[in-house]
């Protein structure tokens, strides 16, 4: 019943801008931290970004840091994943994913919940 969907990817020119987002219903969206992950061609899944319950903290990986933004709306039950200054080396499947309050958050196994994943594609 729990359900996370994910829109916005699409294709883009290196140095542009792609904004996505994750839809979640069937939980109580203040009882989870969310995060992205993604995954590229032969790649493990890494993780992305995080943002706790409220939105006061949020936790980045280093090659994204300065480029992506995290963000959530609670009213709305959504998830927001702001990119700039893309790159190919961005290319990937972007996953939204949720975990408890309190939980670890930097790992795939961390999540209980996960959405089905958008194409990202940067071409040069």
């Amino acid at each position: 019943q729990v359900q996370l969907v994910e829109s916005g990817g699409g294709l883009v020119q290196a140095g542009g801008s792609l904004r996505l987002s994750c839809a979640a219903s069937g939980l109580t969206f203040s009882l989870y931290t969310m995060g992205w992950f993604r995954q590229a061609p032969g790649k493990e899944r890494e993780f992305v970004t995080a943002i706790n319950w409220s939105g006061s903290s949020t936790y980045y990986a280093d090659s994204v840091k300065g480029r992506f933004t995290i963000s959530r709306d609670n009213t709305k039950g959504t998830v927001y994943l702001q990119m700039n200054r893309l790159n190919p080396e961005d290319t990937a499947v972007y996953y939204c994913a949720a975990t408890g309050r309190g939980n670890p958050y930097g790992r795939p196994h961390d999540y209980r919940y996960w959405g089905q994943g958008t194409q990202v594609a940067v071409s040069s």
